[in-house]
């Protein structure tokens, strides 16, 4: 055997959400950055569109984020339901973490692979990339919430009109213990039809 099925099982096990208030001031470099990048471009995807697309927030670029989240969640939502908490923790989480990946998916010009399917690839990137930040110690948290996913940050992030943006992706040393996990056992949800 090629690789050691135990050691990438304790991966996948080792893989948690590490939220921004949980990550140190720590800088993680950009050899880092990049090889969680790279990692992630290494997802199946269906005719080879490779539809990912990442842009990287780092130092004052974290800052900029952050003012433009702030003014897109109070766009997108009526004053009645605006809560000022909310806006907090949306606007300080940029600065809480070393970095701020922005994810996207760039549709095929062709058109021959469905949206459904361009979204999954980027969903098993961003699972490539959790697992590479779990082997280097680091935490990660893919935030996904209204001001996040909308047309506003797809052009901050200068994808075009048939693209989505889908959230973002926070790295950053964590400054917790690392939190255990759960999962319920296959039993509870794998089904085998043998005939």
């Amino acid at each position: 055997m090629k690789f050691s099925v135990s050691e990438i099982t304790e991966l996948i096990r080792h893989r948690r959400t590490i939220y921004p208030k949980d990550h140190t001031d720590r800088e993680v470099h950009r050899e880092i950055i990049e090889r969680v990048i790279t990692n992630g471009t290494w997802a199946p995807t269906h005719g080879m569109t490779q539809p990912w697309r990442f842009t990287v927030f780092t130092g004052a670029g974290r800052e900029d984020l952050s003012r433009f989240i702030g003014e897109e969640y109070r766009r997108i939502t009526p004053p009645e339901r605006f809560l000022q908490p909310k806006f907090d923790k949306l606007t300080a989480r940029p600065m809480q973490s070393s970095v701020v990946i922005g994810l996207g998916m760039a549709r095929d010009p062709s058109g021959k692979i469905t949206e459904r399917d361009e979204l999954l690839a980027v969903a098993c990137a961003v699972q490539n990339m959790y697992l590479t930040c779990a082997a280097y110690g680091l935490g990660a948290y893919w935030a996904t919430g209204a001001p996040l996913v909308g047309a506003g940050m797809r052009t901050y992030l200068g994808l075009g009109e048939g693209d989505q943006a889908m959230g973002l992706f926070f790295i950053g040393y964590p400054a917790i213990e690392w939190p255990r996990g759960y999962r319920k056992p296959i039993d509870q949800v794998v089904t085998w039809r043998n005939s």
